[in-house]
């Protein structure tokens, strides 16, 4: 019940607040959700931050070596074959390269143009079940979502794997749900996204997107359209792409297939092989974060709009919804090997169903959620209160960890520091504002700006993780103090950015890991200049030594590590130096045992550049 006082919700809006309202209502428009917010966050700031370590270097790597050697069917990684994966993502990224360049922003498009096709697909998924303001609400949803943001701009398998598994099931129910499931464009669409999800990531291409139709049909006692399903032409399109590199990368290689579909995929699933061990409730956190800002504002919008007279959901989307969400959350709650992204095909489904509270919400009023005097309960605001603080509080991150303190702020100003945190601000009072105030805007402010936060976000997150987590210092070193014809070793550790930065084939040292399959693979003599032992390298180092001598202007220099303040270059004579890249203190004080007389000629406190012997 509402009082009739000067707090209750009867009071007149505010002008200035639906002034500000009215600006912000043609913001949720169809061309700023589904264009012009996912142009800015998953293309144009792509090459805000370089490459990190090692899955985008990884990625990048791989389809860098692909157009030098003209090798299209066997991925190759630091010369070794690297079948772990599908080339699906490879060729994409090989084909940006040559028509963007070999940079961040070419290595990333493809992931970007993926997370885009995500956000388009939820807006018709959400206009197919409800209407199209719920398919705008749940792009805009999905867009700004901290898990796609952060998997749409890096250069992974995930997002273009979660964009064909999220197409194959929607292709597979819109031909279910066809008039006499005659629609044949559908089906084919569901065989052509399964192969597509198979090019990307392998065996689970053809596994979900069958299990949730299957599954959906029997829930929804239909169990005698699973056969319709089949189809020799929707089959033969699978087959083709499919088969015709299984076969020709597995005559290339011929222990391919127990490699990949036993070690990779059965192992990887059943067995703690891989190393990436976590509870079984680890799936639960990563979906709550995953889905930033708006957790936060779902208690409100769901009790806001329950009790209406428009039934909020249908049974058809919940049963898809639910097969769909549930499937593959118990898939990889189950699995032996968890990463944060594998859970993201989940993201859209929830998108389209959080989007239609929200569009729900926005029509129909908040009056179940306030109290009897019209104002909101404060227990809805609270979740909003809290994650304001913890995202503004992240701006503060810095001051408390030590090597992020000795870097100081970006650009040397701390305006890159407070520029989101004024951001997180203005999310916890506007939208507020704006819902008590002018009784509309509220989700569109949200929405603007979670978006300002994330783009704003992205420049001191390159300033205080490129140092750390990218091997592009250690390039611009190599490229400053390693001469052209010297040899560039990377001692127990392995930074594929390197060779992807300054285009040098770098030995790696006693940290092969997943380069163990190809270095196995290749000629001995091949494997030990590209992968020597402790005992290989430091032979090497010391022959290549024997007869160098180093010169500067035409005198010989005992030593010139670092290179003198003047500028003035130096020369190599045959045999020349040796260098070796390195990550800690530890490793850098035991390549100095081995070579007592190494220098350091670079560091960033946590990368070692040193001159050997």
């Amino acid at each position: 019940m509402m009082n009739d006082g000067p707090l209750s919700s009867q009071r007149p809006p505010d002008p200035a607040a639906i002034q500000l309202a009215k600006w912000m209502a043609p913001l949720m428009g169809p061309f700023l959700v589904l264009f012009l917010v996912p142009l800015v966050l998953y293309v144009a700031v792509l090459p805000v931050m370089p490459l990190m370590e090692p899955d985008e270097a990884r990625y990048a790597l791989i389809p860098q070596y692909m157009n030098q050697a003209g090798d299209y069917v066997t991925p190759h990684l630091k010369g070794g074959a690297y079948l772990e994966k599908p080339p699906l993502v490879y060729w994409a990224t090989a084909l940006f390269f040559k028509t963007f360049g070999e940079n961040a922003f070419a290595a990333r498009l493809f992931a970007g143009l993926c997370a885009w096709g995500c956000i388009l697909l939820v807006y018709g998924m959400g206009g197919y079940f409800y209407d199209r303001k719920t398919g705008l609400y749940g792009a805009a949803v999905l867009s700004v979502s901290l898990l796609l943001f952060a998997l749409g701009r890096i250069n992974i398998l995930d997002m273009p794997l979660t964009l064909f598994l999220c197409l194959a099931i929607w292709c597979g129910f819109r031909f279910c749900q066809s008039p006499g499931m005659a629609d044949k464009k559908w089906l084919y669409g569901f065989y052509g996204s399964s192969a597509l999800a198979f090019l990307t990531k392998g065996v689970i291409g053809v596994v979900f997107p069958p299990a949730v139709i299957v599954l959906w049909l029997l829930w929804s006692r239909r169990w005698r359209d699973i056969l319709r399903m089949l189809s020799p032409v929707g089959i033969l399109l699978f087959a083709l792409p499919v088969g015709a590199w299984l076969l020709m990368v597995q005559r290339a290689n011929p222990d391919f297939f127990w490699f990949f579909f036993i070690h990779e995929h059965f192992l990887r699933y059943t067995t703690k092989i891989h190393e990436r061990v976590e509870p079984c409730w680890y799936y639960l956190p990563v979906l709550f974060l995953g889905i930033t800002p708006w957790w936060a504002y779902l208690s409100q919008a769901f009790m806001g709009g329950r009790r209406r007279e428009v039934k909020l959901f249908t049974g058809t989307d919940i049963r898809l919804f639910a097969v769909w969400i549930g499937f593959i959350f118990l898939f990889f709650s189950l699995s032996a090997s968890k990463l944060a992204s594998y859970i993201a095909p989940v993201i859209l489904p929830l998108a389209v169903l959080m989007g239609r509270i929200f569009a729900r919400y926005e029509d129909q009023g908040d009056d179940d959620a306030k109290g009897e005097e019209g104002k909101t309960a404060s227990w809805f605001l609270a979740p909003a209160v809290l994650q304001s603080l913890a995202l503004g509080g992240l701006m503060l991150a810095p001051l408390f960890v030590r090597e992020y303190r000795e870097l100081g702020p970006p650009g040397g100003s701390w305006l890159w520091l407070v520029i989101p945190a004024i951001v997180a601000a203005a999310i916890l009072f506007i939208p507020e504002v704006l819902r008590q105030r002018a009784k509309t805007g509220w989700f569109a402010s949200i929405y603007i700006l979670f978006s300002l936060y994330l783009v704003s976000l992205l420049f001191p997150l390159s300033h205080y993780l490129t140092p750390g987590k990218s091997a592009l210092d250690v390039a611009r070193a190599i490229r400053v103090h390693v001469p052209a014809d010297a040899v560039v070793y990377q001692y127990r550790s392995n930074m594929y950015g390197i060779d992807f930065y300054t285009g040098r084939k770098t030995p790696i040292v006693e940290d092969l890991g997943e380069l163990k399959y190809g270095a196995d693979r290749i000629d001995p003599q091949e494997r030990e200049r590209r992968f020597p032992t402790e005992d290989q390298f430091v032979r090497a180092v010391k022959k290549a030594a024997s007869g160098a001598a180093l010169w500067t202007g035409g005198k010989a220099e005992k030593e010139i590590w670092p290179p003198p303040t003047s500028g003035k270059a130096t020369t190599v004579a045959p045999g020349g130096l040796s260098f070796a890249v390195t990550e800690g203190k530890g490793h850098m004080e035991t390549l100095r045992r081995s070579f007592s007389e190494a220098r350091i000629v670079w560091t960033n406190g946590k990368f070692y550049l040193l001159a050997i012997p």
